[in-house]
């Protein structure tokens, strides 16, 4: 990716190609567990695929496969500071489909964040969508991933509802150009990807709205971090509302998010709890993890809470 955030499409599904035959494989860990990994690593000299495009590390043009090189200039992910080279995507696999989204570091507003949020954003609510396949009458014509960011949870719909209109939503127009090459390398042919803040570019109701949102408190404001409004639940309870003005009737959310909690409170269950019981939404709420980000509470802005935690709220216009 150029520095004016333009990607060569043909060129970076070249690109994966070429790393599919070398049988590349990554895992993206939280940027705390980056950095610490970089920091061990400083004097490594020989790098490999996973170094380039996994851990976003430097090299040289002498250090890298002539033709992965080659590809790289031609997509427009090289990044080049007088002959010390980096990747400006990084390439990160869920099981075996393969993601392209932004290098370590992610210091930049638009920056396209994948990590461990994103892995269990896509195995909690896929297990929750195979339980729900097995009821009757339960189907998905037409589907939003809100704030897709890469599109790894698009394409999970994608690949389970193969006959609906899956659409990828977000205000990052960055994010929505590496999730246009993720779905073609997912052959994911449904999934439409659209510019959008929440749902007002589309019109109609939906039967199925899944989301994984930024959720902490940034003094930056990065859009893929900074949630807003009270410790980072903002965004969290914008989409519970446009979830309860588009689901069809039977329509399901599925919001994985984080929670700030302190003295035991969880003030995002308090308020959402509102919310749903006003609508008459019938709904489920769970930790999926008990302490993530804990990096976080040693700022300022969470100075009185206690611990994050990773939850997955289920709602449906109907019944649970």
């Amino acid at each position: 990716m150029t520095s004016s955030g333009t990607i060569a499409a043909n060129e970076m599904v070249a690109l994966a190609a070429i790393l599919r035959e070398r049988g590349y494989q990554f895992t993206t860990v939280t940027p705390a567990t980056h950095g610490r990994v970089l920091n061990r690593a400083a004097g490594q000299t020989v790098p490999s695929l996973r170094d380039v495009f996994g851990w976003s590390k430097p090299f040289s043009a002498a250090q890298i496969d002539a033709a992965v090189l080659a590809q790289m200039r031609k997509a427009g992910v090289l990044r080049d500071d007088d002959g010390v080279l980096r990747s400006t995507v990084r390439a990160s696999t869920i099981g075996q489909q393969l993601y392209f989204h932004s290098a370590y570091p992610t210091g930049d507003a638009e920056s396209v964040f994948l990590g461990p949020d994103t892995y269990r954003f896509v195995r909690a609510t896929g297990q929750v969508l195979d339980q729900l396949v097995l009821n009757p009458g339960f189907g998905v014509r037409r589907a939003a991933d809100i704030g897709c960011g890469a599109g790894p949870g698009a394409i999970m719909l994608a690949k389970r509802f193969p006959e609906a209109e899956i659409y990828a939503i977000d205000i990052n127009r960055r994010a929505l150009a590496l999730a246009e090459v993720n779905k073609r390398l997912a052959g994911a042919a449904n999934v439409a990807c659209v510019h959008s803040d929440m749902l007002s570019a589309l019109e109609g109701e939906f039967d199925l709205i899944v989301s994984n949102p930024p959720y902490l408190l940034d003094p930056d404001q990065r859009a893929y971090r900074h949630g807003g409004g009270e410790l980072g639940a903002g965004l969290s309870l914008r989409i519970v509302e446009a979830a309860i003005a588009r689901l069809a009737p039977g329509g399901t959310l599925l919001l994985y998010t984080g929670v700030a909690i302190g003295n035991g409170e969880d003030p995002f269950l308090t308020r959402a709890g509102i919310l749903l019981e006003a609508a008459r939404m019938s709904w489920k709420y769970e930790e999926i993890d008990p302490d993530v980000f804990g990096e976080e509470l040693e700022t300022p802005a969470y100075a009185d809470v206690d611990r994050i935690a990773a939850v997955l709220l289920m709602a449906r216009k109907g019944g649970v």
